[in-house]
C-alpha cells in the first residue's frame, strides 16, 4: 500500500479513538519512524503530509537529513549515547529519549539552541528498555533546571510488546499520571505538556490513554 493509503486508514482510526475519549484529532502528532526505509520511502511519506519523522539511530538519521533536511521536523527516538550527540543535535528537532545526567550535560554543552526533550520513562520495568525508573523522574526533571538548552516538554515511553489490553493500557495512565504530576508544577525550564507513547500495534490504545504524539512505522510508511 501505499503511505497516503496507510495514512488515511490511520487517521480513520485516530478519529475512532478520539471519539471514544471526547479528544480532537487535530491534537495528535504522528512521527512517521523511518528507520527501515529507503530515502524515497521517506519522501514518500512526507508527500502524503506526515510532516514529522522519526529515526532511532545516528548514521539512519544523517543519511535521511542530508537528502529531506527541514521539510519535515524531525524527530530522533532511539537511545542516545553521549559522544554522538554533536553529530545531530543542531539538526534535529526533537530528542524522545533523555534518561540520564550524562546525556542531559552533553545536549547542554553541544546544542547551539534550546532542544525540545522527552524524558524517557522505562514505565513497564523491562530490563531490555531503557529510560528512567518512574520513581526517579520527578528528581531528575528538577535537577535540570539550569540547562537552558534543554526544555523537557514531555514524558516518553515503550509499552511491552504484548495483547493484554489492560496491562498496556495501566503504563500508558502511569506515564500520564506522571505527566499531569510535573506539568502542575509549571516549571519553566519544563511544560512537560505532552506524552509520547504508543506504536503501530498499540497506538490505538495510547491515544485513548492521553497520547498526544505516536510513534508509528510498519503501520504508515512500512
Amino acid at each position: 500500500m501505499t503511505v497516503a493509503d496507510n495514512l488515511a486508514e490511520m487517521k480513520q482510526i485516530i478519529q475512532h479513538a478520539c471519539k471514544n475519549c471526547e479528544r480532537n484529532p487535530d491534537d495528535i502528532t504522528i512521527i512517521g519512524v523511518t528507520k527501515y526505509v529507503s530515502i524515497e520511502r521517506a519522501r514518500e511519506a512526507l508527500k502524503a503530509g506526515v510532516k514529522n519523522l522519526g529515526e532511532n539511530r545516528r548514521e539512519g538519521f544523517l543519511e535521511k537529513y542530508e537528502a529531506i533536511g527541514s521539510d519535515a521536523a524531525w524527530h530522533f527516538i532511539g537511545s542516545l549515547q553521549s559522544r554522538k550527540v554533536k553529530d545531530i543535535i543542531n539538526e534535529v528537532d526533537y530528542i524522545h529519549s533523555l534518561d540520564r545526567k550524562s546525556l542531559a550535560k552533553e545536549i547542554q554543552k553541544r546544542a547551539d539552541k534550546t532542544v525540545p526533550c522527552f524524558v524517557q520513562v522505562n514505565v513497564s520495568g523491562e530490563d531490555s528498555k531503557h529510560g528512567l525508573d518512574p520513581a526517579e523522574v520527578e528528581d531528575f526533571i528538577h535537577s535540570l533546571k539550569g540547562y537552558d538548552k534543554i526544555k523537557i516538554v514531555g514524558l516518553m515511553t515503550m509499552a511491552p510488546h504484548i495483547d493484554k489490553e489492560e496491562e498496556l493500557r495501566a503504563v500508558f495512565r502511569k506515564l500520564r499520571a506522571l505527566r499531569d504530576i510535573i506539568r502542575d508544577q509549571k516549571l519553566d525550564h519544563a511544560p512537560c505538556e505532552w506524552l509520547s507513547m504508543g506504536m503501530s500495534n498499540d497506538y490505538k490504545l495510547a491515544i485513548e490513554e492521553g497520547a498526544t504524539h505516536i510513534r508509528v512505522g510498519s503501520s504508515l510508511v512500512g
